[in-house]
């Protein structure tokens, strides 16, 4: 059994920078037990005075577009430029294990060996949006260890591939060309939040392609109106296999960080990411305080069979359980 670290230790495992210490407070905030989770509050709380100091960078795109190969190659190029990478891949979870399925380390195994990055994958669980209810208790434990930068990699794009842009300073969207009409491969919302657009796997025959995606791009984007940031998302092609575009890509994301911090955007929207971050944990511990109440669990448990059979209306068992809750007899 793996030893139980008190929460001075894990304070100055992860303030540190020990991997270990580092990945089992990880491990910590990611627990369902109530201990755990208690401890991984006070810890975050312990630690956030040494965060917000990283450059937050997320990234998402289309199936097989090589997320995972693209962070291993621009996370490399970022640690020969002397920055230290912590990458939060987010994978699909198992229906039978829960734990990730695609282990993203694995896949990024010259960046894993490199003592300058350090990879955590997880699995998503239940949760929607390309991430897990955890990444931001994980995102903040890395910045406390000292990492310049945190990339965070999305499972891919969907309707619900929204709530890593609430996270990050930086959204960046990875497109393919030559897969059809480019223009109808991916949703407009995913589109308008993106800050960055490449077109990856630009090399070979493929970079013919790769401009005429980048175009038609460019276009579709001018007819979006500015965002609050008041930031143009720029269209550039890049390949990790020639590692074309990648330094071309950080330059883009240093202007963003200079611009935003000059027009004091960087702030509010950290702010704004703060109180979102309260209300999702309002809404989680509300829905485990309500699931774990004994006299809605035992009504549960009663009509449960009802609703499977149709002779009993879900809404009207929902609210007779919230009126139990917040009404107990």
């Amino acid at each position: 059994m793996r030893k139980r670290f008190t929460l001075q230790e894990y304070k100055e495992g992860v303030l540190s920078g020990d991997r270990t210490k580092l990945s089992q407070a990880i491990t910590l905030a990611e627990s369902s037990l109530e201990s755990d989770l208690a401890l991984a509050s006070d810890l975050v709380q312990e630690v956030l005075p040494f965060t917000g100091n990283s450059i937050r960078i997320g990234i998402t795109g289309v199936p097989g577009v090589g997320k995972s190969t693209f962070i291993e190659a621009f996370g490399q190029l970022l640690v020969e430029q002397g920055k230290s990478v912590a990458v939060l891949a987010v994978d699909p979870s198992s229906q039978k294990s829960k734990g990730s399925i695609l282990g993203d380390k694995t896949r990024m195994e010259k960046l894993a060996g490199d003592k300058r990055a350090f990879i955590r994958p997880s699995p998503t669980g239940t949760t929607l949006g390309g991430v897990t209810s955890k990444t931001r208790e994980a995102m903040l434990l890395c910045e406390a260890a000292g990492f310049d930068v945190i990339l965070i990699e999305t499972v891919g794009v969907g309707q619900s591939e929204t709530a890593v842009k609430s996270m990050v300073d930086f959204f960046l969207l990875l497109m393919l060309a030559g897969a059809g009409d480019e223009l109808q491969g991916i949703k407009k919302g995913i589109m308008e939040m993106a800050d960055g657009l490449v077109i990856h796997k630009a090399d070979g025959e493929n970079q013919i392609n790769a401009k005429k995606a980048k175009s038609a791009y460019q276009n579709a984007l001018h007819l979006f109106p500015i965002g609050q940031n008041n930031w143009s998302t720029p269209v550039m092609t890049a390949s990790s296999l020639t590692k074309e575009g990648l330094s071309d890509i950080w330059e883009m994301i240093q202007k963003y960080n200079l611009q935003m911090q000059a027009s004091g955007f960087w702030t509010s929207n950290r702010a704004a990411q703060r109180l979102k971050w309260l209300d999702e944990n309002l809404q989680f511990l509300l829905g485990k305080f309500f699931m774990e109440h004994q006299q809605v669990q035992e009504i549960l448990g009663q009509n449960r069979k009802l609703v499977e059979n149709g002779e009993l209306s879900p809404l009207s068992l929902a609210r007779d359980l919230i009126d139990t809750f917040f009404n107990p007899k």
